[in-house]
């Protein structure tokens, strides 16, 4: 979220905006500055609040419904307040030890721990949820070789960052000399190296035909070899929160961010960072993904770096309860961190049984 290049506010407009998406995100319905005068601990008079609505809404962070005198929060805004002025306490004491006792009930030797991590997102926050199997790291290229078979053949050898070694069959539109093909192994080593599938893909764009062709079939061949791209996804709460969707476009993509796994993978590389515990809050795509447009995700990660990693995340309309939602899976995020590290530590291998 690039919140440095949002418009700054008073504090008065800060205090104002905060107001409005409390209140919006609570009921879902715009907001009149009668009702923002009435509510808030504003000491200031409705027609100032109008005034300072306006602002707010010529700086693009407050939009207004056609039907209704009332503001409801813009994308920007949104951006803003979680930003810049949310506050995400802990969850209470009670709350936090009743998801623990749920998850670690669960036997870490079966899929249960993670069915009752999804099951507790969404039963907290009112909100889809999502939990990814902890897995390897995703696949990295190291380095390829291509050999001419016969005609319009060639095998293409590649090696991963870790060991693991790899051959598929390029048929070719055109047959290529050997010393072609030594060519752009050469190029494209240096080029991919340590690259994910998904760095590959956006490199193999500009890059002249066979060589894109070698990219993507690398990617590809990555993909499928990267025990993260085949792991496990445990739900819960999605037919609660489509009826939060009212139009069918907004709906299609939460159904597709649960439904397309490789969709699901491209964002969790997209915006979710390598650190456990560390939140990120996606706010209908950060105007970077035009898929995510009418959702907002919640997302982090869990394990152990370089060993065994998964991923939470909530999935929600915009007007989802930020602080809630941000600090619920934080706090399972880091709950499931400490089990897979408990279990590194005690030397078992439960979940390979």
């Amino acid at each position: 979220m690039d919140a440095n290049s949002l418009p700054p506010l008073t504090r008065r407009q800060e205090q104002i905006l905060a107001q409005i998406v409390r209140t919006y995100t609570a009921k879902a319905e715009p907001v009149s500055s009668k009702l923002l005068a009435e509510a808030s601990e504003l000491s200031v008079s409705p027609a100032t609040i109008r005034n300072e609505m306006a602002v707010l809404e010529e700086l693009g962070y407050l939009s207004a419904p056609h039907t209704s005198a009332g503001r409801v929060p813009s994308q920007a805004g949104y951006r803003y307040y979680v930003a810049h002025l949310l506050n995400s306490p802990e969850l209470p004491s009670t709350e936090r030890q009743l998801i623990t006792d749920r998850i670690q009930s669960a036997p870490m030797a079966s899929d249960q721990w993670m069915r009752q991590a999804a099951f507790m997102l969404s039963r907290s926050t009112q909100a889809a949820s999502l939990v990814t199997a902890p897995d390897a790291p995703t696949g990295r290229f190291k380095h390829l070789e291509l050999i001419a078979v016969q005609g319009r053949l060639v095998l293409m050898v590649l090696v991963l960052q870790g060991g693991g070694v790899h051959q598929r069959m390029l048929n070719l539109a055109d047959s290529v000399p050997q010393t072609t093909l030594t060519e752009v192994s050469a190029r494209l080593n240096p080029l991919c190296y340590d690259l994910t599938p998904n760095d590959l893909r956006l490199k193999a764009v500009s890059a002249p035909l066979l060589e894109r062709e070698v990219m993507e079939l690398a990617a590809e061949v990555i993909e499928r070899a990267s025990v993260g791209g085949s792991g496990a996804v445990y739900r819960d709460g999605l037919s609660e929160v489509l009826p939060s969707f009212p139009q069918a476009e907004a709906a299609q993509q939460v159904v597709r961010v649960f439904e397309e796994r490789p969709f699901l993978n491209m964002i969790l590389q997209e915006f979710l960072g390598p650190l456990a515990g560390d939140v990120q809050v996606v706010i209908a795509g950060d105007g970077k993904r035009d898929e995510l447009s009418q959702v907002s995700m919640v997302l982090s990660r869990y394990g152990q770096p370089g060993q065994l990693s998964g991923a939470v995340g909530l999935v929600g309309p915009t007007h989802l309860n930020y602080g809630r939602a941000i600090s619920t899976v934080r706090y399972i995020s880091t709950m499931m961190t400490n089990m897979l590290v408990n279990l590194y530590q005690n030397g078992e291998d439960e979940m390979d049984d």
